[in-house]
């Protein structure tokens, strides 16, 4: 039972001192530094996602929505258009 202190080297480390001015020079006070509490930065809720009136949302999606389909309208008149030129044929496995 005695033999089990003799067996541990590391008991009485000071572990905050190692590496440090206390381990070269043991007659160096321990100096506190102080440490600065980061400020919280307050995000506020409709930073990403913006909350608007329900009107002006309607009218955005609305929008959106047209636009797309639109889009898609011009996109398949255009093929249309170039199908009829190419002789209607889209694809030939023939070849």
């Amino acid at each position: 039972m005695g033999s089990e202190e003799a067996k541990d080297p590391f008991k009485g480390v000071d572990w905050k001192a190692v590496g440090g001015d206390m381990q070269q020079n043991p007659s160096a006070k321990p100096t506190l530094k102080k440490r600065l509490p980061k400020k919280v930065r307050q995000i506020p809720e409709y930073y990403f996602l913006p909350r608007w009136p329900l009107w002006k949302a309607f009218g955005f999606c609305s929008a959106c929505i047209a636009g797309g389909v639109g889009a898609g309208m011009l996109v398949e008149a255009w093929i249309e258009k170039k199908v009829k030129e190419d002789g209607g044929v889209i694809w030939e496995f023939d070849k």
